[in-house]
């Protein structure tokens, strides 16, 4: 298969792409409603039927707009996003004209026209010849709304039922693919394909003196054009789309597989060095561990020599302090024979003269002991005499007061060792100085025979 034959991919996909934004972009209606009639049509068939009431019917075009009220005096409500001019019959000039403006309706005499406010978007698919004699596909869209409506409603035809729009829209498009036509002719494939804004300008400027006049004249149609952009343009021919990307593809390839063997070389000299660094530390780590080795070996060799030789002196040590033991040993025996015998002899010299020493004691404790009982008897013999003495003066000292002091204090200790009395007895004294010795005993001895009749007495039942 050539490369002619084959299809453009990418330019069915565009195309593709171009008609399901149609689609959406179309105004869309619920299932079942039926096409709104001109206002005309709907006027004549109030008059056909009499002019009797009816229910609200939606205004011409895809704007939502309610009739209320009956016959001759009805009621039209405009949406507020809505161009509306209202005209009556014998009047040159509109009733009402504007954005949004509701008003009474005579369906005899009067007749209105409703137009969305909203801003429009046309879609332009144009197939163009470049410079080169090349068919490209240029795609964009333009953006435009209402300015002036005053002079829109009369230059523009808003007659479609179904969408007033769509033949200013038609319009439009024609004159736009037009200008993007004009424009490419003068133009390389190139420059169309890698700069679009030559087109846009030029797009621009043609629509804004066609739709909004030269220098905001009224020569204009009273439209504004919002914004022009162009989305893609492409090439139609597969195979020549194919050799403009080939240099740069070339050159892609190119960079990339130089870029490629850069990264190889790179890679392989690192890869090298890495080799040569590993090999190098190997063979360094390999004298390393012979070094080692011989290191080892020569220290294991010295130490098992001095092992052996510290062995060697270590058993004539060993014999040679065994022979001063066995020979120390022997005099230790006979040292300790002689002290043994030493100590016999001690022992009973010790033991003679600790005999005599306690034989000695005994007498010396006797004697002391007899010395010592001799002692305390003189002793005890003079504490007793003393003892008189200071008997006989503390009697001598002893004055009446003193002794009725001691008596009325020893009272309360008397009487708590007394029982207790079941009756009470009195005893008068009558003689008797109470101020003396004498006479103070004689009370006593009174009253202690009292109470030991009174207890008699007591025990003998």
């Amino acid at each position: 298969m050539s490369t002619a034959g084959k299809g453009n991919a990418y330019l069915e996909q565009v195309v593709a792409q171009q008609a399901v934004l149609e689609d959406d972009l179309r105004a869309r209606r619920p299932p079942g409603e039926q096409p709104p009639m001109a206002a005309g049509a709907l006027a004549k068939r109030e008059r056909a039927l009499g002019g009797g009431p009816g229910p609200d019917r939606s205004a011409p075009g895809p704007v939502d707009v309610r009739i209320t009220g009956f016959w001759r005096w009805k009621n039209v409500l405009v949406p507020p996003n809505a161009f509306v001019v209202h005209t009556r019959r014998g009047r040159a000039q509109p009733l009402h004209i504007g954005l949004g403006v509701s008003f009474r309706f005579n369906p005899a005499t009067d007749s209105f026209l409703v137009v969305p406010g909203a801003t429009q978007t046309i879609l332009i698919n144009a197939y163009c010849i470049c410079r080169e004699l090349q068919g490209v596909l240029v795609q964009g869209y333009v953006q435009w709304g209402i300015q002036a409506f005053p002079i829109a409603y009369r230059k523009l035809d808003f007659g479609d039922p179904e969408d007033p729009m769509r033949l200013v829209n038609l319009q439009l498009r024609e004159q736009a693919e037009a200008a993007i036509k004009d424009k490419v002719a003068t133009m390389g494939v190139r420059d169309v394909l890698s700069d679009k804004q030559p087109i846009i300008e030029e797009l621009t400027a043609r629509l804004r003196a066609v739709a909004e006049g030269e220098d905001n004249s009224d020569q204009g149609l009273g439209l504004r054009i919002v914004t022009v952009q162009i989305k893609e343009a492409v090439v139609s021919s597969s195979q020549l789309w194919e050799n403009l990307q080939k240099p740069y593809r070339a050159e892609q390839g190119q960079v990339a597989r130089l870029a490629e063997l850069r990264s190889e070389e790179a890679i392989a000299e690192r890869e090298m060095a890495a080799a040569r660094l590993k090999e190098t530390r190997r063979l360094e780590h390999e004298r390393e561990l012979a070094e080692l080795r011989a290191r080892n070996e020569a220290a294991r060799f010295d130490t098992e020599v001095a092992e052996r030789l510290r062995r060697t002196q270590r058993e004539h040590d060993d014999a040679r302090a065994v022979a001063e033991l066995e020979a120390e040993t022997t005099r230790h025996a006979m040292r300790m024979e002689r002290e043994r015998h030493e100590e016999e002899a001690e022992t009973g010299r010790l033991r003679i003269e600790r005999e005599q020493e306690l034989k000695r004691l005994e007498l010396d404790g006797e004697l002391r002991l007899t010395q010592s009982s001799a002692l305390a008897e003189h002793e005890r013999a003079l504490l007793e005499v003393e003892r008189a003495r200071l008997r006989a003066d503390i009697d001598n000292a002893q004055t009446p007061a003193s002794l009725q002091a001691r008596l009325i204090e020893s009272l309360p200790e008397i009487m708590a060792k007394l029982p207790k009395p079941e009756e009470l007895r009195m005893v008068s004294f009558n003689g008797g100085d109470r101020t003396t010795v004498s006479g103070l005993l004689t009370e006593l001895a009174m009253v202690i025979g009292v109470l030991r009749s009174a207890i008699d007495g007591d025990e003998r039942p």
